[in-house]
């Protein structure tokens, strides 16, 4: 049985992705609007795309951290704090903890990201609600408020444009977005494990209760999980694709159709290089710094077509699978109980869950 269901994954990715499905197809320069149309937002196929922002003054002037705290010296800004840079992630295997937002200076900002030493927090400047054209709006001059072939493609302007820069400790979890998604790199590497859509039942999608981190100066930095009220619960991947090796043979038990199955396709975005990330396609992102000692990243959301491609992906999410929760809710065990009191390793839960009654889903 284990071999069918890996032999039709192969013969979808074959379908869908061509012949060379092994690899992530990489264009030397950027596509006609009708070629990246057809041979690739309408396929739902990735591509790795060069040449596309070498006019961009940002490539130069980005990994100078200087220049982006004078032209931002006056200006505030979004900034993630997580214990281990692994924001939006399920902790403990028990709840879907999201990261402690503050805004700061931008100044200020830039010193967190770049203390990797700090043992109580992992800082990341991103805030995925097209803060590029409104919290860091000063360096709109630095790169194109779109990318007029994608733009053309796919019928209209951006969504949200949105601005990351990191360090090393920053990582995004798997998942997957309803957005046509061009990723630019500006400086250092971009690290994306890719999966199609048609793989949702190896990436085990639950249910968790929700839960936010928390800062206060009178706890000495520390971070804690407090749970969101009322109780809401997130579908997200249960899978972490690099456990620990001592934790491997556990999680491979635990998650075989995704540890057993093909592997994902792996991608690195260069500085210069864009990322085309079809909608629903579900990814996992590491990062390594530029000379700067950040990676910096600009990423375009366009609007997705909820099309055939979408009904039939709903269709295929709602198919009864070894590896997915039946149904759109889920109770909390008493060993999830037990779990969030305990917390997960020097993370502090606050808060409980006062009942066990089904919550409907955000």
């Amino acid at each position: 049985m284990e071999e069918k269901i890996e032999r039709l994954w192969n013969e979808v990715r074959e379908l869908s992705l061509g012949s060379n499905s092994n690899a992530i197809e990489t264009l030397p320069s950027p596509p006609s609007p009708i070629h990246f149309l057809r041979d690739f937002v309408s396929k739902n196929k990735p591509c790795l795309i060069s040449n596309a922002v070498a006019h961009w003054p940002a490539l130069s002037l980005w990994p100078d951290l200087s220049y982006l705290s004078t032209v931002l010296s006056n200006t505030s800004v979004s900034l993630h704090l997580t214990p281990d840079g692994r924001a939006d992630s399920v902790v403990n295997d028990s709840l879907f903890a999201s990261a402690h937002v503050e805004c700061v200076p931008f100044t200020r900002a830039i010193d967190l990201v770049l203390n990797t030493t700090n043992a109580q927090s992992v800082a990341y400047l991103q805030q995925q609600n097209d803060c590029f054209r409104t919290e860091y709006n000063e360096l709109a001059g630095d790169s194109d408020p779109h990318l007029p072939w994608a733009t053309e493609a796919i019928g209209s302007l951006p969504e949200a444009v949105n601005l990351w820069i990191g360090n090393h400790k920053s990582e995004t979890c798997f998942h997957k977005d309803h957005y046509e998604n061009l990723y630019v790199v500006v400086s250092g590497e971009k690290h994306f494990l890719l999966l199609p859509p048609t793989d949702v039942h190896r990436m085990y999608i639950r249910d968790y209760p929700a839960a936010h981190y928390i800062y206060s100066k009178e706890s000495e930095g520390q971070l804690k999980l407090e749970m969101e009220e009322p109780l809401r619960y997130v579908p997200w991947s249960s899978v972490n694709p690099y456990p620990c090796p001592e934790d491997r043979q556990k999680e491979v038990a635990k998650y075989p159709l995704y540890f057993n199955g093909p592997d994902p396709f792996k991608c690195t975005v260069k500085a210069g290089q864009v990322l085309y990330l079809p909608s629903m396609w579900f990814h996992h992102v590491r990062q390594s710094p530029g000379d700067g000692g950040c990676t910096i990243a600009l990423n375009y959301w366009y609007d997705m077509q909820f099309d055939i491609k979408y009904a039939y992906f709903n269709f295929l999410e709602s198919l009864p699978f070894g590896s997915r929760l039946i149904g759109t809710n889920c109770e909390v065990s008493d060993v999830s109980r037990r779990k969030l009191r305990d917390g997960c390793n020097s993370v502090s839960i606050m808060g409980a869950v006062e009942s066990n009654e089904d919550y409907e889903n955000d």
